[in-house]
Protein backbone atom coordinates (compact mmCIF):
# COMPACT_ATOMS: atom_id res chain seq x y z
CA UNK A 1 0.00 0.00 0.00
CA UNK A 2 2.70 2.34 0.86
CA UNK A 3 4.68 1.48 -2.25
CA UNK A 4 1.91 2.33 -4.42
CA UNK A 5 0.83 6.11 -3.00
CA UNK A 6 4.52 6.82 -3.70
CA UNK A 7 4.47 5.37 -6.99
CA UNK A 8 0.90 7.00 -8.11
CA UNK A 9 1.46 9.95 -5.88
CA UNK A 10 5.01 10.60 -7.67
CA UNK A 11 3.35 10.22 -10.81
CA UNK A 12 0.59 12.29 -10.50
CA UNK A 13 2.68 14.96 -9.13
CA UNK A 14 5.00 15.21 -11.48
CA UNK A 15 1.85 15.10 -14.01
CA UNK A 16 0.15 17.52 -12.06
CA UNK A 17 3.02 20.16 -12.33
CA UNK A 18 3.81 19.44 -15.99
CA UNK A 19 0.03 20.69 -16.52
CA UNK A 20 0.03 23.63 -14.43
CA UNK A 21 3.52 24.73 -15.93
CA UNK A 22 2.53 24.26 -19.45
CA UNK A 23 -0.91 26.41 -18.19
CA UNK A 24 1.67 28.69 -17.34
CA UNK A 25 3.84 29.08 -20.17
CA UNK A 26 1.16 29.33 -22.45
CA UNK A 27 -1.07 32.30 -20.92
CA UNK A 28 2.02 34.05 -19.90
CA UNK A 29 2.30 34.01 -16.12
CA UNK A 30 5.41 31.69 -16.12
CA UNK A 31 7.70 34.45 -17.45
CA UNK A 32 9.08 37.16 -15.33
CA UNK A 33 7.50 40.37 -17.58
CA UNK A 34 4.05 40.84 -16.67
CA UNK A 35 3.49 42.24 -19.89
CA UNK A 36 3.30 38.55 -21.81
CA UNK A 37 0.42 37.61 -19.41
CA UNK A 38 -2.72 37.15 -21.00
CA UNK A 39 -6.17 38.26 -19.71
CA UNK A 40 -7.60 35.10 -19.41
CA UNK A 41 -5.33 32.64 -17.59
CA UNK A 42 -5.31 28.48 -16.39
CA UNK A 43 -7.18 27.12 -19.22
CA UNK A 44 -5.54 23.79 -18.44
CA UNK A 45 -6.27 24.11 -15.05
CA UNK A 46 -9.73 25.03 -15.80
CA UNK A 47 -10.01 21.86 -18.22
CA UNK A 48 -8.83 19.23 -15.36
CA UNK A 49 -11.00 20.24 -12.81
CA UNK A 50 -14.07 20.62 -15.01
CA UNK A 51 -12.91 16.96 -16.55
CA UNK A 52 -12.13 15.33 -12.22
CA UNK A 53 -15.53 16.53 -11.66
CA UNK A 54 -17.33 13.42 -13.60
CA UNK A 55 -15.53 10.58 -11.88
CA UNK A 56 -15.90 12.54 -8.76
CA UNK A 57 -19.98 13.17 -8.88
CA UNK A 58 -20.09 9.31 -9.31
CA UNK A 59 -17.86 8.34 -6.76
CA UNK A 60 -19.94 10.53 -4.37
CA UNK A 61 -23.11 9.43 -6.06
CA UNK A 62 -21.90 5.75 -5.09
CA UNK A 63 -21.42 6.69 -1.57
CA UNK A 64 -24.91 8.24 -1.33
CA UNK A 65 -26.77 5.09 -3.03
CA UNK A 66 -25.24 3.22 -0.23
CA UNK A 67 -27.44 5.40 2.35
CA UNK A 68 -30.41 5.03 -0.25
CA UNK A 69 -29.95 8.55 -1.11
CA UNK A 70 -29.95 9.62 -4.76
CA UNK A 71 -28.24 11.99 -6.38
CA UNK A 72 -29.31 13.76 -9.39
CA UNK A 73 -26.20 13.52 -11.57
CA UNK A 74 -27.33 15.31 -14.81
CA UNK A 75 -27.93 18.61 -12.53
CA UNK A 76 -25.14 17.97 -10.14
CA UNK A 77 -22.43 17.39 -12.55
CA UNK A 78 -23.09 20.31 -14.66
CA UNK A 79 -23.38 22.60 -11.41
CA UNK A 80 -20.50 21.51 -9.45
CA UNK A 81 -18.24 22.68 -13.25
CA UNK A 82 -20.03 25.75 -13.26
CA UNK A 83 -19.25 26.68 -10.00
CA UNK A 84 -15.76 24.99 -10.26
CA UNK A 85 -14.82 26.89 -13.11
CA UNK A 86 -16.09 30.02 -11.98
CA UNK A 87 -13.13 32.00 -11.65
CA UNK A 88 -11.69 31.23 -15.14
CA UNK A 89 -15.14 32.64 -16.99
CA UNK A 90 -15.25 35.56 -14.70
CA UNK A 91 -11.82 36.58 -16.35
CA UNK A 92 -13.78 37.10 -19.62
CA UNK A 93 -16.20 39.93 -17.67
CA UNK A 94 -15.12 43.45 -17.81
CA UNK A 95 -16.90 43.92 -13.99
CA UNK A 96 -18.45 40.41 -13.03
CA UNK A 97 -21.41 41.76 -10.58
CA UNK A 98 -21.09 40.38 -7.67
CA UNK A 99 -24.65 38.68 -6.97
CA UNK A 100 -22.94 35.73 -9.73
CA UNK A 101 -22.87 33.14 -6.93
CA UNK A 102 -25.96 33.71 -5.48
CA UNK A 103 -27.89 33.90 -8.59
CA UNK A 104 -25.90 30.34 -10.23
CA UNK A 105 -27.10 28.80 -6.61
CA UNK A 106 -30.54 29.96 -7.15
CA UNK A 107 -30.58 28.53 -10.71
CA UNK A 108 -28.96 25.05 -9.69
CA UNK A 109 -31.59 24.84 -6.75
CA UNK A 110 -34.39 25.57 -8.54
CA UNK A 111 -33.28 23.25 -11.65
CA UNK A 112 -32.98 20.69 -8.68
CA UNK A 113 -36.32 20.74 -8.01
CA UNK A 114 -37.64 20.65 -11.53
CA UNK A 115 -35.26 17.26 -12.29
CA UNK A 116 -36.22 16.13 -9.16
CA UNK A 117 -39.66 16.70 -10.05
CA UNK A 118 -39.71 15.07 -13.77
CA UNK A 119 -37.22 12.23 -13.18
CA UNK A 120 -38.59 10.79 -9.30
CA UNK A 121 -41.97 12.98 -8.73
CA UNK A 122 -42.57 13.90 -5.06
CA UNK A 123 -40.74 10.63 -3.65
CA UNK A 124 -37.56 11.65 -1.53
CA UNK A 125 -37.65 15.71 -2.41
CA UNK A 126 -35.61 16.50 0.52
CA UNK A 127 -33.29 13.56 0.17
CA UNK A 128 -32.40 13.87 -3.19
CA UNK A 129 -32.36 17.07 -3.57
CA UNK A 130 -30.48 17.84 -0.22
CA UNK A 131 -27.89 15.49 -1.20
CA UNK A 132 -27.25 16.69 -4.35
CA UNK A 133 -26.85 20.29 -3.44
CA UNK A 134 -24.67 18.98 -0.72
CA UNK A 135 -22.49 17.22 -3.61
CA UNK A 136 -22.48 20.20 -5.45
CA UNK A 137 -21.19 22.68 -2.86
CA UNK A 138 -18.63 19.76 -1.94
CA UNK A 139 -16.88 19.21 -5.31
CA UNK A 140 -17.89 22.48 -7.06
CA UNK A 141 -17.70 25.03 -4.82
CA UNK A 142 -14.88 23.88 -2.66
CA UNK A 143 -12.86 23.51 -6.33
CA UNK A 144 -13.42 27.03 -7.40
CA UNK A 145 -11.14 28.38 -4.71
CA UNK A 146 -8.49 26.26 -6.36
CA UNK A 147 -9.20 27.60 -9.95
CA UNK A 148 -9.30 31.11 -7.93
CA UNK A 149 -5.77 30.77 -5.90
CA UNK A 150 -4.57 30.18 -9.64
CA UNK A 151 -6.26 33.26 -11.45
CA UNK A 152 -6.09 35.67 -8.51
CA UNK A 153 -2.15 34.53 -7.32
CA UNK A 154 -0.35 32.81 -9.98
CA UNK A 155 0.59 29.31 -10.72
CA UNK A 156 3.48 29.36 -8.39
CA UNK A 157 0.94 29.78 -5.20
CA UNK A 158 -1.17 27.15 -6.63
CA UNK A 159 1.23 25.04 -6.83
CA UNK A 160 2.95 25.55 -3.13
CA UNK A 161 -0.94 25.02 -1.79
CA UNK A 162 -0.84 21.86 -3.74
CA UNK A 163 2.64 20.30 -2.61
CA UNK A 164 2.49 21.66 0.98
CA UNK A 165 -1.42 19.83 1.49
CA UNK A 166 -0.36 16.87 -0.33
CA UNK A 167 3.18 16.35 1.24
CA UNK A 168 1.50 16.39 4.75
CA UNK A 169 -0.67 13.86 3.12
CA UNK A 170 2.48 12.04 2.57
CA UNK A 171 4.40 12.70 5.53
CA UNK A 172 1.00 11.85 8.13
CA UNK A 173 0.52 8.24 6.19
CA UNK A 174 4.39 7.59 6.06
CA UNK A 175 5.40 8.74 9.81
CA UNK A 176 2.58 7.01 10.85
CA UNK A 177 2.69 3.55 9.23
CA UNK A 178 6.53 3.51 10.78
CA UNK A 179 6.00 5.23 14.16
CA UNK A 180 2.05 5.51 14.58
CA UNK A 181 0.72 4.58 17.99
CA UNK A 182 -1.21 7.53 19.48
CA UNK A 183 -4.51 7.00 17.71
CA UNK A 184 -5.58 11.21 16.45
CA UNK A 185 -9.58 10.27 15.38
CA UNK A 186 -10.17 6.72 16.54
CA UNK A 187 -13.85 7.02 15.75
CA UNK A 188 -13.90 8.74 12.71
CA UNK A 189 -10.31 7.45 11.24
CA UNK A 190 -8.18 4.86 12.99
CA UNK A 191 -5.68 4.61 10.57
CA UNK A 192 -4.67 8.40 11.97
CA UNK A 193 -2.06 9.21 14.70
CA UNK A 194 -0.26 11.61 16.34
CA UNK A 195 2.97 10.43 15.51
CA UNK A 196 1.43 10.64 11.94
CA UNK A 197 0.38 14.58 12.07
CA UNK A 198 3.82 15.23 13.43
CA UNK A 199 4.87 14.01 10.24
CA UNK A 200 2.46 15.99 7.88
CA UNK A 201 3.16 19.32 9.55
CA UNK A 202 7.00 18.40 9.27
CA UNK A 203 6.41 17.65 5.94
CA UNK A 204 4.13 20.76 4.75
CA UNK A 205 6.36 23.20 6.34
CA UNK A 206 9.24 22.34 4.94
CA UNK A 207 8.00 22.27 1.22
CA UNK A 208 5.70 25.60 1.63
CA UNK A 209 9.51 27.25 3.22
CA UNK A 210 10.83 26.24 -0.06
CA UNK A 211 8.06 27.18 -1.95
CA UNK A 212 8.48 30.70 -0.39
CA UNK A 213 12.22 30.69 -0.73
CA UNK A 214 12.36 29.88 -4.25
CA UNK A 215 9.08 31.33 -5.31
CA UNK A 216 8.94 34.26 -3.52
CA UNK A 217 5.70 34.22 -2.81
CA UNK A 218 5.26 35.17 0.60
CA UNK A 219 8.00 35.69 3.34
CA UNK A 220 9.45 32.29 5.03
CA UNK A 221 8.21 32.48 8.56
CA UNK A 222 4.29 32.79 7.74
CA UNK A 223 5.13 30.23 5.10
CA UNK A 224 6.43 27.69 7.79
CA UNK A 225 2.68 29.11 9.74
CA UNK A 226 1.14 28.05 6.56
CA UNK A 227 2.72 24.87 6.54
CA UNK A 228 1.94 24.26 9.82
CA UNK A 229 -1.56 25.38 9.96
CA UNK A 230 -2.57 23.36 6.60
CA UNK A 231 -1.05 20.05 7.32
CA UNK A 232 -4.16 20.01 10.04
CA UNK A 233 -6.79 22.05 7.74
CA UNK A 234 -5.41 19.53 4.85
CA UNK A 235 -6.05 16.32 7.75
CA UNK A 236 -9.38 17.75 8.32
CA UNK A 237 -10.38 17.60 5.07
CA UNK A 238 -9.63 13.92 4.65
CA UNK A 239 -11.51 13.30 8.01
CA UNK A 240 -14.44 15.31 6.56
CA UNK A 241 -14.62 12.97 4.05
CA UNK A 242 -14.06 9.92 6.21
CA UNK A 243 -16.58 10.94 7.88
CA UNK A 244 -19.01 10.28 4.88
CA UNK A 245 -17.53 6.98 3.95
CA UNK A 246 -17.84 6.03 7.60
CA UNK A 247 -21.82 7.15 7.06
CA UNK A 248 -21.87 5.04 4.06
CA UNK A 249 -19.84 2.01 5.47
CA UNK A 250 -17.16 2.07 2.44
CA UNK A 251 -13.34 2.26 3.15
CA UNK A 252 -12.76 4.07 -0.61
CA UNK A 253 -14.72 6.20 -2.69
CA UNK A 254 -13.52 4.28 -4.97
CA UNK A 255 -10.80 1.81 -6.86
CA UNK A 256 -9.34 3.63 -9.78
CA UNK A 257 -5.89 4.48 -8.53
CA UNK A 258 -4.13 1.96 -6.68
CA UNK A 259 -2.62 3.10 -3.06
CA UNK A 260 -5.32 6.13 -2.89
CA UNK A 261 -9.00 4.12 -3.94
CA UNK A 262 -10.42 7.13 -5.78
CA UNK A 263 -10.70 10.63 -6.85
CA UNK A 264 -12.66 11.79 -3.57
CA UNK A 265 -9.45 9.66 -1.81
CA UNK A 266 -7.48 12.13 -4.02
CA UNK A 267 -8.73 15.40 -3.56
CA UNK A 268 -10.46 15.64 0.03
CA UNK A 269 -7.75 17.38 1.64
CA UNK A 270 -7.19 20.48 -0.88
CA UNK A 271 -10.87 20.90 -1.15
CA UNK A 272 -11.45 21.89 2.65
CA UNK A 273 -8.70 23.36 2.59
CA UNK A 274 -8.60 25.63 -0.34
CA UNK A 275 -10.89 28.27 0.82
CA UNK A 276 -8.98 28.50 3.78
CA UNK A 277 -5.70 28.75 1.63
CA UNK A 278 -7.15 31.68 -0.49
CA UNK A 279 -7.98 33.54 2.17
CA UNK A 280 -4.06 33.13 3.76
CA UNK A 281 -2.93 34.22 0.54
CA UNK A 282 -5.07 37.31 0.16
CA UNK A 283 -3.20 38.22 3.56
CA UNK A 284 0.05 37.70 2.99
CA UNK A 285 1.15 37.34 -0.98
Amino acid sequence: MLKYRLIFGSLMAVLFTAIIVFDGWLDGSLTAAAGDDKSVQATLLCILVALLMIPAQLELAKLAKAKNLTILLPVTITASILFATSSYWLQMIQNPQPFYFPLLGAITLLTLFLYQYFRYGTSNVLANCGVSFFSIMYLGLLSGFVVAIRTDFGLWALLMFIFTIKSSDIGAYTVGKIFGKHKFAPKISPGKTWEGMAGAAAAAAIVAVCFAINCDIIKPIPAAIFGLSFAFIGQFGDLAESMIKRDCEQKDSANNVPGFGGILDIVDSPLVAAPLAYIFFMCFA
